[in-house]
């Protein structure tokens, strides 16, 4: 199978409205915090961020703890 041709047939990519960055604009950028200076982000708005996402958004317990057993037996 061709990677770069496959599709997900019948879903909307979840990040499709998101633009991605390669690791050589942000480093001549200046690094990882002038890059999100320069983009309008800080660090002081991560909090509050994150309390605007609604709750169903984030793994419960059980999830996470499945979520990494799985990542640490595919290791």
């Amino acid at each position: 199978m061709d990677r770069r041709n496959s599709k997900i047939s019948g879903e909307a990519h979840p990040f499709s409205d998101h633009k991605s960055y390669s690791i050589a604009e942000i480093m001549a950028a200046g690094g990882a915090t002038a890059f999100a200076n320069k983009m309008g982000k800080s660090p002081e708005s991560i909090d509050d961020r994150l309390k605007a996402l609604p709750k169903d958004a984030f793994l419960t317990n059980e999830e996470a703890i499945a979520a990494l057993k799985m990542l640490n037996e595919s290791k």
